[in-house]
């Protein structure tokens, strides 16, 4: 699951208390704020917190959980959209005391320099927090005004320094920090995982949903039951933090099944909510928490449902929970359709008869299922891409969705990818939207990738088309593509995997964000 810090994925909060006699965060040393020391964070008495977001695409989780913590303990918190308004002024005439950003690798670039902007109009302590701040904390050596850079879980790492630094306690020494003082870095090492998650207060959805109205009135609202994954997957982080927290607690952490309905039905309360999306990366994973939640769900909250699977783990049992509970699609990751770029270079561990016969086991129980893939993969090539379409076309899926490979700096692959000198760029290369590759292909064979993952889940829709797109993604990269992509993409997401009734002016609104992603 993403990280607290991370927007990707998905990062909610709640509605700010406007206490308008509080006083924020000021400095008095009247340095410049990469000039100032351990004692300047001192004399300060009261802190708001400022996050700040380039737009709202998905709910936010992390940042939901990251304010509900802060607002129990007491500070103010607010949400800044650049897409939306002018977070430059927002910052001068609200005057936080902390101006927090999520970032990740890819859209990294974009949150430094909007910090430069923010740090004209106000004297305030710079944290960077997400996936590209927990694996590059040594991004605070690269710019002056990044004052703190947190590694892992940011809930109570957050909590620690606006205490500190309300109560002018503050001492570089905070577990999961790397702090600049006085042109020095001091690091810091991560405090255990949060073992309890049903310690932590329900995330705090207002932040977004009330500077949001897409994202407050849409129908479809998201939730994550655990934290953590036990699979090793080479293009994914799991292993780089299970590295950083080794020693420090178990890496799989689940909540209990009351903890997360108690967080539905409040979300029910008080939004309009008929279809739930479970985040977790598995959530088939423990057998107990599923056979409860089947029992329970149906009954206490009765709205369907989308999860992720894992198709080594789908047997009938588990098939007849989903069922049972009313779940009616799930996501699933094949990756690529060639055995060894699958198992050895992915390490995904599973053959392609354990794929196809869990898709098909689903698909003969009514549960839609949307397959994750990669194409343009270190040491592979476009004839493997098309092995990936042949595999999808066997599990009959709901929907084929397909990205390019993206070298993640610190997963395994990324690295491997640099060694074996594949890259064309380097980290600032990589494209936020994944519509491009930065490996080292011959030009007309990375043309055809890319252009490939555009009509993927149409070749897999319709295999007797795949003759056509072989010729097609030859072709020059051009906006038919894009338009097919997306409009395939939509239409199949809307009535197969999240399959809500819409008001005409709901679908104008959702088609047009739908639209604004790339």
């Amino acid at each position: 699951m993403p990280l607290p810090w991370q927007t990707a994925l998905p990062l909610p909060t709640c509605h700010p208390r406007l206490v308008a006699l509080l006083p924020f965060l000021c400095y008095t040393s009247g340095r410049h704020p990469s000039q100032r020391g351990e004692d300047s964070w001192r004399r300060v008495y009261a802190v708001r917190v400022l996050f700040v977001l380039q737009q709202v695409d998905y709910e936010p989780l992390g940042i939901m959980h990251l304010s509900s913590v802060l607002k129990q303990a007491g500070h103010e918190v607010r949400l800044a959209v650049a897409s939306d308004e002018d977070v430059v002024q927002v910052a001068r005439e609200w005057k936080p005391g902390i101006l927090a950003y999520s970032v990740w690798t890819g859209g990294h670039r974009y949150y430094l320099d909007l910090n430069r902007r923010l740090r004209q109009v106000v004297d305030a302590f710079s944290a960077f927090g997400g996936p590209h701040a927990t694996f590059f904390p040594e991004m605070i050596y690269e710019d002056e005004l990044v004052d703190g850079v947190c590694v892992g879980e940011g809930e109570y790492a957050l909590l620690d320094l606006a205490n500190a630094l309300e109560q002018g306690t503050f001492t570089p020494t905070i577990p999961n920090w790397h702090f600049r003082v006085d042109g020095e870095i001091v690091q810091n090492p991560v405090r255990p995982y949060i073992a309890d998650l049903d310690e932590l207060p329900l995330p705090d959805r207002a932040l977004v949903y009330d500077k949001d109205p897409i994202t407050r009135l849409s129908k479809i609202k998201h939730f994550i039951s655990s934290r953590g994954c036990p699979y090793d997957c080479t293009y994914c982080f799991n292993h780089a933090i299970a590295a950083i927290y080794k020693g420090k607690g178990k890496r799989v952490r689940q909540r209990s099944v009351d903890s997360l309905f108690a967080e539905l039905e409040e979300t029910r309360r008080k939004y309009p909510l008929e279809f739930a999306v479970f985040l977790d990366d598995t959530f088939i994973l423990f057998r107990d928490w599923l056979e409860e939640f089947a029992q329970r769900y149906p009954k206490e909250i009765g709205i369907p449902f989308f999860c992720n699977v894992r198709a080594n783990l789908v047997d009938q049992w588990v098939v007849d929970r989903l069922k049972r509970a009313g779940c009616v699609s799930v996501g699933m990751g094949i990756e690529t359709g060639n055995d060894e770029l699958r198992n050895t270079i992915l390490k995904r561990n599973m053959t392609k008869e354990q794929i196809v016969n869990a898709c098909l086991m689903l698909r003969e129980a009514g549960i839609h299922v949307i397959t994750t893939n990669m194409v343009g993969l270190p040491t592979g090539g476009i004839e493997d891409d098309w092995e990936t379409v042949e595999l999808n076309a066997r599990c009959r899926p709901a929907y084929a969705n397909a990205f390019i490979f993206q070298p993640y700096p610190r997963t395994q692959l990324g690295e491997m990818a640099r060694e074996q000198g594949l890259l064309e760029g380097d980290i600032d290369d990589i494209g936020a939207a994944w519509d491009h590759s930065i490996l080292k292909f011959p030009p007309d064979e990375k043309r055809q990738i890319e252009n490939l993952q555009r009509l993927f889940a149409i070749a897999v829709e319709w295999p007797w088309l795949i003759p056509l797109i072989r010729w097609l993604v030859r072709w020059p990269r051009n906006p038919l593509f894009w338009w097919a992509y997306k409009l395939w993409k939509g239409y199949t997401i809307k009535t197969r995997i999240h399959p809500v009734r819409l008001s005409l002016r709901e679908y104008v609104l959702i088609v047009r964000r739908f639209f604004r992603l790339t």
